[in-house]
């Protein structure tokens, strides 16, 4: 468990105007994020950046959408996109995050005075490293068709049934999992959000590898796995709600401009190692990325306005998830365009005297448009709930 947070956890970055809030997250990143964690090729694991978590907790940033009361950072959405615009300049990569982003605020929302007190600090310190058990083999985009069964067993709940996708489950040290119990009842009807410890007997992790060849998903096998029924959040068969709730977060933080923004910032850099800003035809499309690059940005403060405001995130949140995983694709796809012979080398190459990953962003850009909800199905729900369209 990493030191406890100094001084700077109880200051209140709202009272500074944006600019010297800028300019103090510039200062501090240039001083401390290691050049280990920056602009990686891909997701990072907990082995990778524990150092970087250990300096982002001791420094009270880790949680910039918390209250403060609960130890985050209390951030006026504005200071939230500040911030992020500078972790996106150094390249500061994505940590394992999801207890940070995901089951942090469903805890806050709708966990018991026990469970924050419990699970909200391990969380911020890292002892306590979450991963998500949503998706099934038979169960993805659809859901509410899952069948992982809970059964409660006196002052346990009994869990048997498999998920799978399961991203950096070889790392976590804990899962929020959806989970069948009550299967007479309509499939959204019959689902709770239950708790767990990675290390209860009964559970096997077995890693997948993605197209890039790298440890980045799991498929988590439950066999008569025991989580105390304390560990429920929320009510039982209130998991549909409490989901929505999260998958809401979620696709925000799916949305959110980083991740483009740091692939932009790699095809900005291998433009200028090839001379490419002297062409008109690659200046137009670089362009029409920037703008819409600007265009999310804008669009994800209003969301993150939103959730300040502490107003649920609506359908319309499905437009971030679309709008940010395509363009992290189109930008990927320039990328290799632009490297010419090198969009075909994985690894990192020596590109007109420039150390560079052409390939990485094509491939981690892939599953984009999959995970979260497909675009598909983000596309059906802005259709049906947003602009109100007949089946």
């Amino acid at each position: 468990m990493a030191p406890a947070p100094d001084a700077a956890s109880t200051v209140d970055w709202n009272t500074l105007d944006d600019d010297a809030f800028r300019i103090e997250v510039r200062t501090w990143l240039q001083a401390n994020c290691p050049e280990q964690v920056r602009f990686p090729a891909g997701r990072m694991h907990w082995d990778e950046c524990r150092d970087w978590w250990g300096r982002l907790y001791r420094q009270g940033w880790i949680a910039p959408a918390w209250p403060r009361a609960l130890g985050g950072m209390g951030l006026e959405p504005v200071k939230q996109i500040i911030m992020l615009e500078e972790f996106e300049r150094h390249g500061c990569g994505r940590t394992p995050d999801q207890g940070i982003t995901q089951v942090g605020p469903v805890i806050i929302r709708y966990g018991t005075p026990a469970q924050q007190a419990y699970y909200l600090p391990k969380t911020l310190s890292g002892e306590a490293i979450w991963c998500q058990g949503y998706s099934e083999p038979n169960a993805g985009s659809d859901l509410a068709s899952l069948q992982t069964s809970a059964v409660l067993d006196g002052d346990d709940y009994v869990i048997n049934g498999s998920k799978i996708w399961t991203t950096l489950g070889m790392d976590a040290t804990h899962m929020y999992v959806l989970v069948r119990t009550e299967r007479s009842a309509k499939k959204q009807q019959g689902i709770s959000f239950l708790l767990l410890d990675m290390k209860t007997p009964g559970i096997t992790v077995r890693t997948i590898r993605n197209i890039a060849g790298d440890d980045e998903f799991c498929q988590v096998f439950f066999d008569d796995v025991r989580t105390p029924a304390t560990n429920l959040v929320g009510t039982p068969n209130q998991g549909w709600t409490i989901a929505k709730s999260l998958l809401g977060f979620e696709r925000l933080g799916i949305g959110s401009p980083r991740r483009p923004q740091q692939g932009f910032a790699r095809l900005e850099k291998l433009a200028r190692a090839r001379g490419l800003f002297d062409d008109a035809v690659f200046m137009d499309r670089f362009t029409a990325l920037r703008l819409d690059l600007a265009d999310l940005s804008a669009t994800y403060e209003g969301f993150v306005d939103q959730v300040r405001r502490g107003e649920p995130l609506g359908a319309d949140v499905s437009i971030l998830k679309i709008w940010a995983t395509e363009a992290m694709q189109r930008i990927a796809e320039l990328m290799l365009e632009a490297g010419d012979e090198y969009g075909a080398l994985a690894g990192e190459v020596d590109v007109d005297q420039v150390a560079l990953n052409v390939l990485a962003p094509f491939y981690s850009s892939r599953p984009g448009p999959i995970y979260g909800g497909s675009n598909e199905i983000q596309r059906n729900i802005l259709a049906k709930a947003v602009l109100e369209l007949p089946q």
